[in-house]
This record gives C-alpha cells, sequence and structure tokens, in this order.
C-alpha cells in the first residue's frame, strides 16, 4: 500500500515539475515575443520619424521652389539700430515691408544695401530728396527715381524689381489682392525687397513710428540737431511687437540708438507743416513751436 502512494506522489511530484517547466517554457517564450514586438515597433517608430523627417524636407523643398527662394536665404543687412526688429536681422529677399509715412525711415533701410552696392528704386515719391538721401547714408550712383510712374504704378513697380534689389512705393490707392499676389510672385521669383510707405497685405514685417521729440532748441534759440522716436515692428513671425527708441536723424545726420535710460525729454511738441528746415519735403511731421523761427 506505501508503495503505492509512494508512487501516486512522485507521479504527481514529476506532473507539477512538467507543468513547471512548460510554464517556464511559455513564460521565456512570451518573453522573447514580447521582446521581439518591442524591437519591431521601436523599428517602426525609426521608420516613421524617418519618413516625416522625409516628407518635412519635400514640402520645404517644394515650398522653396513655389517662392521661388530659399526659405533660409541670407537677409540683405541694415542699420543695426533697426535690424532687431526684423525678422531675421535684415532685409529678406522677397518680402514686403509696410512702413509709415516717413521718409527717413526709409531712407534708414535703404542706406545699408546702398552702401554695400545693391541698387535701389524709387517710385511714386515725386517729393524725394537726393540731398537727404545721401546725409542718411543712401549711395546716389546706385539709386534710381521714378517720381510719377501713373496710373500703371504696380506694373511699373514689378518692371524695376526684375532688375533692382530694393525698390520703394507708395501706393497712390487700396491694392488688390490679386495684385499684391502677382507682385509677391514677381519678388520672390527675383528674389527683391519691398518697402511700401503705407498698408500692405501679406508684409513681412510692419512698422510704426511714435513719440517723436526734437532736441537742439533752447528757449527762442538754437537749431535742431536731431530726433528722438519709437519704432514698433509687427510681424506674423512673433506673437508680440517689438520695439525700438533710435534717434533718426542723429546730430551727425544718420541712425543711432538711444539708452533709455539716459534719454532726456524735450519740450511738448506742436504739428507745424511737414517741410522742415534741412529736410526737404521729407514728411518729418513733429517739431517745437521754436521750429518755425529757425532758419
Amino acid at each position: 500500500m506505501r508503495a503505492i502512494v509512494q508512487d501516486s506522489v512522485a507521479r504527481d511530484e514529476g506532473a507539477v515539475r512538467g507543468v513547471r517547466a512548460a510554464g517556464g517554457e511559455r513564460a521565456l517564450r512570451g518573453e522573447k515575443t514580447l521582446r521581439g514586438e518591442r524591437a519591431q515597433r521601436g523599428e517602426r517608430a525609426q521608420r516613421s520619424e524617418g519618413a516625416a523627417l522625409g516628407e518635412i524636407a519635400a514640402l520645404r523643398a517644394k515650398l522653396e521652389r513655389v517662392q521661388g527662394r530659399r526659405l533660409d536665404a541670407p537677409v540683405l543687412p541694415t542699420h543695426p539700430a533697426l535690424a532687431e526688429l526684423l525678422p531675421g536681422g535684415g532685409l529678406r529677399p522677397g518680402a514686403a515691408y509696410s512702413l509709415p509715412p516717413s521718409m527717413s525711415l526709409l531712407l534708414a533701410l535703404m542706406a545699408r544695401p546702398s552702401q554695400d552696392g545693391t541698387w535701389c528704386g524709387v517710385i511714386g515719391m515725386p517729393e524725394f530728396g537726393a540731398e537727404a538721401a545721401e546725409r542718411l547714408g543712401v549711395a546716389l550712383e546706385r539709386l534710381v527715381l521714378v517720381p510719377d510712374p501713373g496710373p500703371r504704378w504696380l506694373a511699373v513697380a514689378a518692371a524695376v524689381a526684375e532688375v533692382l534689389p530694393v525698390v520703394a512705393i507708395r501706393p497712390p490707392g487700396r491694392v488688390m489682392d490679386a495684385e499684391v499676389a502677382r507682385l509677391g510672385a514677381r519678388l520672390r521669383d527675383r528674389g527683391a525687397v519691398l518697402l511700401v510707405q503705407g498698408a500692405w497685405p501679406q508684409a513681412e514685417a510692419t512698422l510704426r513710428v511714435s513719440e517723436p521729440e526734437w532736441s537742439g532748441l533752447g528757449n527762442g534759440s538754437g537749431y535742431l540737431a536731431g530726433r528722438t522716436l519709437t519704432v514698433t515692428a509687427s510681424s506674423k513671425r512673433w506673437p508680440v511687437p517689438r520695439k525700438s527708441r533710435i534717434m533718426l536723424p542723429a546730430p551727425d545726420g544718420t541712425v543711432m540708438a538711444v539708452d533709455a535710460s539716459a534719454e532726456v525729454r524735450q519740450a511738448p511738441l506742436e504739428t507745424v507743416p511737414r517741410s522742415v528746415a534741412g529736410f526737404g519735403r521729407s514728411r518729418f511731421e513733429p517739431v517745437p513751436r521754436e521750429a518755425r523761427a529757425v532758419g
């Protein structure tokens, strides 16, 4: 009887060991399978990431072909006091910039490219002052003026953009979106920069001037020495507008960044006719009351 019981116990123990061994083998196979699945998922993730990067590169190349320019193309440098306000730190080829009716700001943006050898064109600004432009650094030997382009001013601007890298215009009226799109395509194709005095759809940046203050005048005496103002730049490339306080013009007739902590406020300003002594008809609007007596 005892032998029968021992034999039964041995068989049970053998069965248990067999079950344990089978369970171990299944666990081992399951672990190997899990490892294999993880490796496959990792490979699929890497392939997906590589495919996504490839698609991004392809879309980027396609966009560059459509726009006719490289998105990372070097910008035209401008004055350091203004460069920090512009996307990329300069004037981007193929882009348009919306400016206020301030001739000094327009000239300041054109000065550095002109000095570096870039040809510039000015269209539809009959009051443009060559002397003021030269004082702010524009090279007159590389400047083309079209004072009166006529009713087909947009076609003239497109033709000028074919040969000149920097073109400045003042639209005489509202511009249709289709016309803006056609001119924008021409700009991107030729890599030209458009500076617009006035509103312009799809502008790379919109610049405004405010808080102008003149210096150099005393109590009934003195001469206009310089003007300090705030330039604000808005762009689709950043959510918050950028501001900078600059002297335009500075006492030496150029552009100069202003340290806000060292700035001294001047007397209240009064609007006078836009023909201010020393700047021709450059649309320098606000000057002190005493400026009327300055020759």
